[in-house]
């Protein structure tokens, strides 16, 4: 499979194969489904928006990807190999990394040392390799000058940046983003989407977000889902004008709309 994105000039391209691929995804917990045959891919240096009311089945889909829970069929293939058996520590190791709506970072440690520690265990480098990586990320991240900084007294836009850069420390490919502007104000937001498109240049993202032109100034892709299946995948033009997105996600009745 082939995936048209855009240079970062705005130029079209053909990108090579979906970094990850998903096929028939199913989870359910007795009469409760959060996954209902679930299918998308993801290419390198594109952003797939994932959007939907609270029990959507959006975070359930997260955990499946990683690993935490297992789904009852389906496949999950990234870089054309089924990870599907594989534990989350080895899915991690592979390049698919998390970065959670709250920050939970060591907070007596500096902000390099938790970087370190994330290319250390996460992306096994070691000696001066983990701290070249380290301190790469934290330029990457705007986090240079708070290296030295203890991790539990930064605002929380750089709490949100060290979750970044833990997570590209790690040897992310492709990055889950949970929620990462939750909380922010709205010069916050557009600094936190400015890193984020950044990182699309390198990255494949997947990012749940409740912030419509977060989303907008980022993914290439929308999908929706309502209660555990996909209803809409389209451009956020596409989506965020849609009836059924008005009606389910933002609490409109699509004749209103």
């Amino acid at each position: 499979m082939f995936i048209v994105s855009e240079t970062p000039d705005g130029r079209p391209q053909e990108t090579t194969a979906a970094l990850l691929e998903v096929s028939g995804l199913c989870k359910r917990y007795g009469a409760v489904v959060v996954a209902d045959d679930i299918a998308f891919s993801v290419a390198r240096h594109c952003c797939l928006g994932l959007i939907g009311p609270n029990g959507a089945g959006k975070s359930s889909l997260f955990n499946m990807l990683t690993g935490i829970i297992a789904p009852d069929s389906g496949n999950i293939r990234l870089k054309g190999r089924d990870i599907g058996r594989l534990a989350p520590h080895l899915r991690a190791r592979r390049g698919i990394v998390r970065a959670f709506q709250i920050p939970r970072p060591f907070t007596q440690l500096s902000v390099y040392e938790n970087v370190l520690t994330a290319a250390s265990y996460g992306a096994g480098l070691s000696g001066v390799a983990a701290q070249q990586r380290a301190v790469e990320v934290l330029a990457t991240t705007g986090l240079l000058a708070l290296a030295e900084t203890a991790a539990g007294h930064l605002r929380l836009l750089d709490r949100k940046r060290l979750e970044l850069a833990k997570a590209l420390a790690s040897n992310a490919e492709l990055l889950l983003l949970d929620e990462i502007a939750s909380g922010l104000t709205e010069h916050e937001v557009a600094a936190l989407v400015e890193l984020i498109a950044d990182l699309k240049r390198s990255h494949a993202i997947i990012w749940i977000e409740h912030i419509p032109h977060a989303l907008r100034a980022v993914a290439d892709r929308v999908m929706v889902l309502h209660f555990g299946r996909k209803v809409l995948d389209g451009t956020p033009a596409e989506i965020m004008a849609s009836p059924i997105v008005r009606e389910i996600y933002m609490g409109l009745r699509a004749d209103a709309a």
